[in-house]
């Protein structure tokens, strides 16, 4: 569902050096990898503008200049237009691609700069008491909305969203004699792993601190320790593109018609 709360800001965290993907990482940031003919970053963002949330700040890292320049260069690739050359140089551009209100605020945060590092170096760009982080190589079908509802509702210092791991592996019961009683493959395990797509009061900044800070360490158990950290299931669709296989497997189902993540028209 659409959220009826205020449009809180959006960080999405794209400095990191894609390693284990670097048939595509090794002369782009990993955000800028594309599923179909658009990078995954675009993707993510129209998740978030699809339920309201329109106003983003990247933080960028590794080479991060190339995300400007997609940025700065939005409206020439995404519409036609005319353009007078001369010294009254002028462009006219034809249609309305519907990104047509997202703010992007891109923020430089350090070639090397771990998670929680960069988001304390964005904090001068969040000026409002709630805001959302996420990665920015994740795709899900998360109901956004009803995560921002969740997160004001249990009053929280911070949530994470959560979803059940699927085993890259099938899962096989065996008796003793080598008997097979039961076959999955790729079940979902029992355990929920961390899925990003976070949703934070501003007094989370005081619990980054350097370049060093990981979110996902000494921040967050702490929060964990102290009672202020809540989960959201996910039930639904979510995948990382952390690997060429995992990259394969996303232009797979864009190709199809079959991605559970596209939610918008």
């Amino acid at each position: 569902m659409k959220t009826t709360q205020s449009p809180h800001k959006v960080v999405i965290l794209c400095g990191g050096l894609g390693t284990r993907l670097r048939e595509e990482t090794e002369f782009r940031p990993k955000p800028l990898v594309e599923i179909g003919s658009r990078p995954i970053l675009w993707h993510i963002m129209k998740l978030y503008g699809h339920h309201g949330f329109r106003d983003f700040v990247l933080c960028l890292g590794y080479r991060g200049n190339m995300i400007k320049d997609y940025f700065l260069n939005y409206e020439a690739m995404s519409n036609d237009f005319t353009i007078a050359l001369g010294r009254r140089s002028e462009i006219t551009y034809h249609g309305a691609h519907q990104e047509q209100n997202f703010r992007v605020t891109l923020a430089d945060t350090g070639p090397a700069t771990m998670t929680g590092g960069r988001i304390k170096r964005i904090e001068r760009y969040v000026d409002d008491e709630t805001f959302m982080v996420t990665y920015g190589d994740g795709v899900a079908d998360l109901d956004i909305g009803a995560l921002v509802d969740f997160h004001h509702a249990h009053g929280r210092l911070a949530t994470v969203t959560t979803v059940r791991p699927v085993s890259r592996f099938g899962i096989l019961e065996v008796q003793e004699d080598g008997e097979v009683r039961s076959f999955a493959e790729k079940p979902r395990g029992d355990g929920w792993i961390n899925a990003g797509f976070f949703v934070f009061q501003r007094q989370v900044f005081e619990y980054l601190d350097g370049e060093e800070c990981v979110l996902e360490r000494e921040p967050l158990e702490r929060l964990a320790r102290e009672g202020q950290l809540m989960a959201f299931r996910h039930p639904g669709f979510f995948y990382a593109m952390d690997t060429y296989r995992e990259y394969n497997a996303l232009n797979e189902l864009w190709a199809r018609g079959e991605a559970p993540w596209k939610v918008w028209d």
